[in-house]
């Protein structure tokens, strides 16, 4: 009896295991959305930054860090905003001189297996460093930087994890409600 009582709760075990992988797979593979928090998408862009950009051949450098991702009660766009440093003729640029928003809806790319910006809007500048305005230098460059990183960079990518469970389903399009960001799938 001593045997078989371990051998029967490992074999509960595993089917319980079993059971639980099989349905949340299953959910994926038979559910026609998914979600993802705002602290999800956060946790994730918050890996790729500091940035910093070259401008005019590495006279000007624009340092991109501390991205707040936000998503207000009630909009259809996020917000993000970043701290900037500017450094210019061997300045540094890594420490916060000033600041901007931008808000944006997201679209899923097939390629980067990724959620990118789409039709983003610079929204705020701040920047304390050109007397609170901010010259064509720094406009030029982040909204440079802006169009580049919504065509290259996802804000958050898929994992291997995700995408296997996904199978042959695909993503029909995005939208941000009630404060979470829904990935609509298709077969």
């Amino acid at each position: 009896m001593r045997r078989a009582l371990p051998a029967l709760v490992f074999a509960a075990s595993a089917a319980l295991f079993t059971a639980t992988a099989c349905s949340t797979v299953g959910a994926l593979l038979t559910a026609s959305s998914m979600t993802f928090t705002r602290q999800q998408i956060q946790d994730r862009l918050v890996r790729r930054f500091p940035r910093d950009y070259q401008k005019l051949g590495g006279l000007v450098t624009l340092t991109l860090m501390n991205p707040q991702l936000s998503i207000p009660p009630g909009e259809r766009r996020l917000q993000v905003a970043f701290d900037v440093g500017i450094g210019a003729l061997g300045k540094p640029s890594h420490t916060p001189g000033g600041s901007f928003s931008l808000t944006s809806a997201l679209r899923y790319d097939p390629a980067t297996r990724g959620l990118h910006l789409f039709e983003p809007r610079i929204e705020a500048v701040q920047v304390s460093a050109l007397g609170g305005r901010m010259n064509d230098t720094v406009r030029g460059a982040l909204n440079e930087w802006l169009s580049d990183w919504a065509r290259k960079e996802p804000v958050y990518q898929f994992d291997d994890s995700l995408i296997g469970r996904m199978g042959a389903r695909r993503v029909e399009g995005t939208r941000i409600e009630n404060g979470q960001v829904v990935v609509q799938l298709g077969n």
